[in-house]
C-alpha cells in the first residue's frame, strides 16, 4: 500500500510539473550605434495588469536571461541612466522565447534642449554633507582649487600660516579623489593654487564623518573630485584657460596658463580613463610686519617689507583602468603622478630703530633670498570590488603606495647697514633639504545588509609609513663653505597605525539611526640621528559616532550627529629642524608634539531647500602656531605646541532663492564662537574669545542667446586662532560671464576675482613679549579667459570613482 501512494504521488508530482512548464526569456540591449549596453534594468512584466515578474540586468556584454517563465502574455522595460526607457509591445511565451535586439535611444538630445536654469546649484546641500559643483560654476574657471576653496561657505584660507579651515577650524583632512595629497600646509596650497578648476568636478565637505572614514582631520574632510567622463564609447574633454594679476606694485609677469585633457573609453569589460594637464603659475605677496623688543633699557622698534614671488610650472597626469571580469566582479588599477617645480625669489628690507636714553640708532638689514623646490608625488593603487548579491552585500579591497620627494635648495643673501647706508657686514646661506617620505597601505571593507531596513559596515586597515628628512645647513666664511653644525639634521620618522570599525544603521517610516565605533592603534618613532635624540609612542585610540534622521513630514527633516576625531602632527611638526627664514626670524619644529583629539556635535534642520546647522566642537591639546621672541637678539622663533583647549560654536544657515525664471540667488550665513584656554601656555595662563561671521551670497543669471552671468560675494569678519587674531574684515566680489556654442559642447568663460581688490589679511600677536603685527597682499584680483570643448557621448553612467587606503595619512607630510 505504501508503495502504491509513493508512486501515485510521483505519478502527480510529474503532472503537476508538466502541467506548470516553466520557459527561459532571453535578449540583448544595443544602444543605436550596435554597442552592447551593460547593466541595463530589464523588467518582464504581466500583460494587461503590469504587475512584475521578474527583474534582472544585462552583463557586460548586454545579453539578459529571465528563467522560469509560465506561459502566457507579457510585456517588458528597460531602463538605465542617460537612455530612454524601452517598452517592448505584448508577446506570448508558449516556449523558450529569444526577443530580437532591443535598441535603446540615448537621451543626450533630451538633455541638449534643457535650459541652463536646471543645471545644478554652485553650493548644494545634502543630509551628510555640502557639495560644491565646481564644473557648474562660472566664476570658478580659470582659476585654481585653492581660490575655489575660498569661494565656499564655511571655509577659510589663512593665507599667513597656509592653513585651511572648516567652520573656523583647522585640522582639515584633504583628500583628492578619496586620497589624502602627500604634502605639508605650505606644499598643499601650493599643489591646490597650481590645480587648475578645470580639473574639478565637485568639492565634499564633511564636517562629521562616519566610523567608515579614518578618524584623521578634527574638523572634517573636504574631498576633491576631478573630473571623470561619463559615457560609454571614446570621449573626453579639452580645456584652455589664461589670466592675469591685476595688482598695485607687483612684477608685471603675473600670468597664469594650462591645459587640461580629460580622456575616457569604455567598451565591454574595460573601462580607461586618463588626465593630463599642465599649467604655469605666478603668484606675488608684499608683506609688512612692524614689532618691539625690549632688552637691557634698549627699545627696538622693528619694521619689516618682504616682496615674495613665486612662480613654477606643474604637471599631472593620471591613468587607470577597470577590468569588469563578471557582472559582479571588478579589478581596477590607478596610477596618480604630479610635479611642481617652483622658484620662490624674496627680497626683505628690515628697518631697525633701537632708543636707549633718549638716544636713537638706526640700522637696515637688506636681505635677497632664492628657493628652487622640485616637488614630485606619485601614487598607485590596486583595488577589487566584489559583489555577493543584488541586495548591496559588498567586499572591496585597496592596497595603495604612495611616494613624495622633495629637494629644496635655498639661498640667502643679507647686507647690514648702519644709519649712513654704509655696509658693516654680510651674511651668505644656504640651506638642502633632502626629504623623502614613502607610505604603504592596505584596507578591505565589508557591506552587510541584514534586511532592507538594517545594514551593517566593517572593515580593516593597516599603514606604514617612513620619512626620511636630511637638511644641510652650510655658511660662507673665510671664502670657504663651512657646515653649520647647529642647525644641520637628519631626522627619520616610522609610524604604523592599525584600525578596525564597525557601523549599524537601522531605518524606521519617520528614522533612521546609525552608530559606528572606530579604534585605531599608534606605533611612531621619531628619530634625530644627528643628536641622538628619540620619541617612541604606542597608544590605541577608541573614535565613536552616532547619527540619528528624524523625517518630521515630507518637507521637515532634523538630523543629530557626534563623532569623536583625531589630528596627529604632520611629519614637519614633529621634525626638530631649525629652519632660517630671516637673520631674525626661524622656524622649529617640535617632536614632542602630542595629538589633538576633538569631539563634535553636529544638529542640521532642513525645510525644503533650507537648511539650519547647529555645531559644537571640544578639542583638547590643540596643535597650534607660537611665536617665541629673544629680546636680546631680536630673534623670533615659530614653533608648534600644544594648546589647552579649544572650544569653538557655530551657527550656519542656507537660503536658495528663485526670484525669477531668470535669476536665480544662493545665500549661506555662518556665525562662530571660538574660546581658547590653557593654564600654562609659555608661561602663564592664556584666555581668548572670539565672535566671528562669515557671508556667501551668489547669483546666476541666464540670458538669451546661451549667455549666462554669475556673480558671487564673500566676507570674513575678524577672527581669532590661538594667540593670532585676524584684524580686518576679508571679502570679495567676483564676477563672470559664459558663452555656450556648437550644442553646448564649447564653451567660452570670461571671469574677474576681487573686482575691488578688498581681499588681504591683516593680524596681531600680542602675547607675553611679543608685540607683532602683519599686513599681507596678494594675488587676489585676477582676470581669466577659458575656453572648453567636450567631445563624444557624455550622458550615461560613469566609471567607478575610488578611495584609497592612505586616506588620513599623506596630508600629514608637512604642516
Amino acid at each position: 500500500m505504501k508503495k502504491l501512494l509513493l508512486l501515485m504521488a510521483c505519478l502527480l508530482a510529474c503532472w503537476a510539473s508538466f502541467a506548470q512548464k516553466l520557459y527561459r526569456v532571453e535578449g540583448n540591449i544595443v544602444d543605436e550605434k550596435a554597442v552592447a549596453v551593460p547593466f541595463a534594468v530589464v523588467r518582464l512584466l504581466n500583460y494587461p495588469d503590469t504587475t512584475v515578474v521578474n527583474t534582472v540586468s544585462t552583463d557586460l556584454d548586454g545579453l539578459f536571461k529571465i528563467e522560469q517563465v509560465k506561459s502566457g502574455s507579457y510585456v517588458m522595460s528597460v531602463s538605465i541612466v542617460g537612455f530612454k526607457t524601452k517598452r517592448i509591445p505584448v508577446f506570448s511565451v508558449t516556449s523558450d522565447f529569444k526577443i530580437p535586439p532591443i535598441t535603446i535611444e540615448s537621451s543626450s538630445k533630451q538633455l541638449q534642449d534643457v535650459s541652463i536654469s536646471g543645471k545644478k546649484p554652485f553650493i548644494e546641500h545634502q543630509i551628510d554633507k555640502t557639495v560644491l559643483n565646481v564644473e557648474n560654476s562660472i566664476t570658478a574657471t580659470g582659476g585654481t582649487a585653492l581660490e575655489v576653496l575660498e569661494k565656499a561657505p564655511g571655509v577659510q584660507i589663512d593665507r599667513q600660516s597656509d592653513q585651511i579651515k572648516l567652520n573656523n577650524k583647522s585640522g582639515v583632512l584633504i583628500m583628492i579623489d578619496g586620497k589624502t595629497n602627500f604634502l605639508s600646509g605650505t606644499d598643499v596650497t601650493a599643489l591646490l593654487s597650481n590645480m587648475s578648476a578645470e580639473q574639478i568636478s565637485t568639492i565634499e565637505l564633511i564636517t562629521n564623518p562616519s566610523s567608515k572614514y579614518d578618524a584623521a582631520g578634527n574638523a572634517g574632510i573636504i574631498n576633491i573630485k576631478l573630473k571623470r567622463n561619463k559615457a560609454y564609447g571614446t570621449n573626453g574633454t579639452a580645456s584652455f584657460n589664461g589670466g592675469g594679476g591685476i595688482m598695485p606694485n607687483s612684477p608685471s609677469d603675473l600670468y597664469r596658463a594650462g591645459l587640461n585633457l580629460n580622456l575616457n573609453h569604455r567598451s565591454g569589460k574595460w573601462n580607461i580613463f586618463g588626465n593630463a594637464a599642465v599649467a604655469r603659475k605666478s603668484n606675488f605677496n608684499n608683506t609688512f610686519l612692524d614689532r618691539t623688543t625690549l632688552s637691557d633699557g634698549i627699545a627696538s622698534s622693528l619694521t619689516q617689507n618682504f616682496d615674495r614671488k613665486n612662480k613654477g610650472v606643474g604637471f599631472q597626469g593620471k591613468v587607470g583602468a577597470d577590468y569588469y571580469a563578471t557582472e559582479k566582479t571588478v579589478y581596477g588599477v590607478m596610477v596618480d603622478a604630479n610635479t611642481v617645480d617652483a622658484r620662490l625669489t624674496n627680497f626683505s628690507n628690515t628697518n631697525i630703530n633701537a632708543v636707549q636714553n633718549g638716544v636713537s640708532t638706526l640700522s637696515y638689514i637688506l636681505q635677497d633670498a632664492l628657493s628652487k623646490s622640485p616637488v614630485g608625488n606619485l601614487t598607485a593603487n590596486f583595488n577589487i570590488k566584489h559583489d555577493f548579491d543584488t541586495k548591496g552585500k559588498t567586499l572591496t579591497f585597496d592596497a595603495d603606495y604612495s611616494g613624495f620627494s622633495n629637494k629644496k635648495n635655498e639661498s640667502f643673501i643679507a647686507n647690514y647697514l648702519n644709519a649712513n647706508g654704509d655696509p658693516t657686514n654680510q651674511t651668505n646661506l644656504r640651506n638642502n633639504t633632502d626629504a623623502q617620505i614613502d607610505v604603504y597601505a592596505a584596507k578591505t571593507d565589508l557591506t552587510l545588509p541584514v534586511s532592507k531596513t538594517v545594514k551593517i559596515e566593517t572593515g580593516l586597515k593597516s599603514s606604514y609609513v617612513i620619512t626620511n628628512n636630511d637638511f644641510l645647513s652650510a655658511q660662507f666664511l673665510n671664502n670657504v663653505w663651512q657646515n653649520d653644525l647647529g642647525k644641520s639634521n637628519n631626522f627619520v620618522y616610522k609610524e604604523n597605525i592599525n584600525a578596525i570599525y564597525g557601523n549599524f544603521s537601522k531605518e524606521w517610516k519617520a528614522w533612521q539611526i546609525q552608530v559606528g565605533l572606530r579604534a585605531e592603534h599608534t606605533h611612531s618613532n621619531g628619530k634625530s640621528v644627528t643628536d641622538n635624540n628619540e620619541v617612541d609612542r604606542n597608544y590605541l585610540s577608541l573614535f565613536p559616532t552616532a547619527f540619528l534622521n528624524q523625517k518630521i513630514s515630507k518637507n521637515h527633516n532634523i538630523r543629530y550627529s557626534y563623532s569623536r576625531r583625531v589630528d596627529r602632527p604632520n611629519y614637519q611638526q614633529l621634525n626638530p629642524f631649525v629652519f632660517y627664514m630671516d637673520p631674525l626670524a626661524v622656524d622649529q619644529g617640535n617632536p614632542f608634539l602630542k595629538p589633538q583629539f576633538t569631539d563634535n556635535f553636529e544638529i542640521n534642520y532642513s525645510y525644503k531647500e533650507v537648511s539650519l546647522a547647529l555645531n559644537y566642537s571640544d578639542t583638547r591639546d590643540m596643535i597650534t602656531q607660537i611665536s617665541q621672541q629673544n629680546d636680546a637678539t631680536r630673534v623670533i622663533n615659530v614653533i608648534r605646541q600644544n594648546l589647552g583647549r579649544f572650544q569653538n560654536y557655530s551657527a550656519s544657515v542656507y537660503v536658495p532663492i528663485k526670484i525669477a525664471k531668470w535669476w536665480s540667488l544662493q545665500n549661506n550665513a555662518s556665525v562662530y564662537y571660538s574660546k581658547f584656554d590653557d593654564p600654562n601656555l609659555e608661561g602663564a595662563a592664556y584666555k581668548a574669545s572670539k565672535v566671528a561671521m562669515n557671508l556667501y551670497s551668489s547669483s546666476s543669471f541666464t540670458l538669451p542667446k546661451n549667455f549666462s552671468i554669475e556673480l558671487n560675494f564673500w566676507l570674513n569678519t575678524p577672527r581669532v586662532s590661538g594667540v593670532e587674531k585676524t584684524t580686518v574684515t576679508q571679502y570679495a566680489l567676483n564676477a563672470g560671464i559664459q558663452k555656450t556654442m556648437l550644442d553646448k559642447k564649447l564653451k567660452l568663460r570670461l571671469t574677474m576675482d576681487d573686482i575691488f581688490l578688498t581681499n588681504y589679511w591683516a593680524g596681531s600677536l600680542i602675547y607675553q613679549n611679543v608685540n607683532l603685527n602683519v599686513v599681507n597682499h596678494y594675488t587676489s584680483r585676477r582676470a581669466n579667459l577659458n575656453i572648453s570643448y567636450s567631445f563624444g557621448n557624455q550622458n550615461v553612467k560613469s566609471a567607478r570613482s575610488r578611495k584609497t587606503a592612505t586616506d588620513d595619512i599623506k596630508g600629514r607630510a608637512g604642516e
